[in-house]
């Protein structure tokens, strides 16, 4: 199965898709790199709309480009999961402030859904079941969306968007499930949205999102030194 980040329009946006997609979930690997003449075999598309596409991926940092070596799929690193990570903290707890505050019940509607789909796939995943974990990841993706999305501000999810796609990326990757843990918090975070507790919701998150760097050192899924 594979998880619709959003709905393509032109040729070269249905082209940026389909790339976004192979790297974040894997079909193009960390450091793999991406020759344009194999790419436009590949994707049926012309080189010019492929400079374009991955120019827009560098600057989204899924690609990087270095003008002797050309295009490459961007590395992973403990840095960088950290760096995300931070990012992703700084926007969700700024928007769950705005998004807490201005919800109505049909917000809270959409977060208790979201979050009913979301402990049934954790259900799953605990009980040994690994075939629901692309849908598990869409749903933990939509859980914390809905939790923001009454926040008010298309550029802030748009740019959470972003960021919680990079996030995502290590998550398929190195397949980071933690487990019971991460269930609880997720229905800590379900009621402090329907008690409207920013703080306590603000403490959470930030504890959730960061307790994947520990997790990923811990189970030597990714060394802290590496870059």
């Amino acid at each position: 199965m594979t998880i619709a980040l959003s709905l393509p329009d032109t040729v070269g946006d249905q082209i940026y898709h389909r790339l976004r997609s192979d790297i974040i979930f894997g079909r193009l690997e960390p450091e793999r790199k991406l020759r344009l003449e194999q790419l436009r075999g590949h994707y049926a598309v012309s080189v010019a709309t492929l400079r374009e596409v991955l120019l827009r991926l560098v600057s989204e940092g899924l690609i990087r480009f270095e003008t002797q070596k050309g295009f490459e799929v961007a590395p992973i690193s403990a840095r960088d999961l950290r760096e995300i990570s931070d990012m992703r903290i700084l926007l969700e707890c700024h928007a769950v402030e705005a998004s807490f505050a201005a919800g109505d019940i049909e917000w809270e509607a959409s977060v208790v859904a979201a979050h009913h789909k979301l402990s049934r796939m954790e259900e799953k995943m605990l009980a040994g079941d690994r075939s629901v974990s692309e849908i598990w990841k869409r749903y933990d993706r939509e859980f914390h969306v809905a939790l923001i999305a009454a926040c008010g501000s298309q550029e802030l999810l748009a740019t959470h968007d972003r960021i919680f796609d990079r996030f995502l990326r290590y998550q398929v990757l190195l397949v980071m499930f933690r487990g019971s843990v991460a269930a609880e918090e997720h229905h800590e975070l379900l009621d402090c949205a329907l008690k409207r507790d920013i703080p306590r919701a603000q403490v959470l998150l930030t504890r959730h999102i960061g307790a994947c760097i520990d997790y990923t050192v811990e189970h030597g899924l990714l060394a802290e030194g590496s870059r």
